[in-house]
């Protein structure tokens, strides 16, 4: 597998974490009786319950682009190594 095929494994990877971490964050909101709430810009949370759920948002949002920031710098890493060849 080459460098470029590699780091868009990595890249669907990360994207399939955060995909599942939404929905299972979303489930869970199912599962308390609240309809999950989207919507990034509405206001401010009225509950310990809802600021929770914003901090877990937060942090997988955070986690991924970590995620992909790294797999950016190994597609980079790649691109400029087949350029030198």
């Amino acid at each position: 597998m080459d460098a470029a095929s590699a780091a868009k494994d990595r890249v669907d990877r990360a994207l399939a974490l955060l995909e599942r971490r939404l929905l299972d964050l979303k489930s869970r909101a199912a599962a308390a009786g609240r309809a999950p709430d989207d919507d990034l810009f509405a206001p401010q949370p009225s509950s310990e319950t809802d600021r929770a759920r914003i901090h877990e948002l937060e942090s997988a949002g955070r986690d991924a682009a970590e995620v992909l920031a790294r797999a950016a710098d190994a597609i980079r890493a790649s691109l400029a190594e087949q350029e030198a060849r």
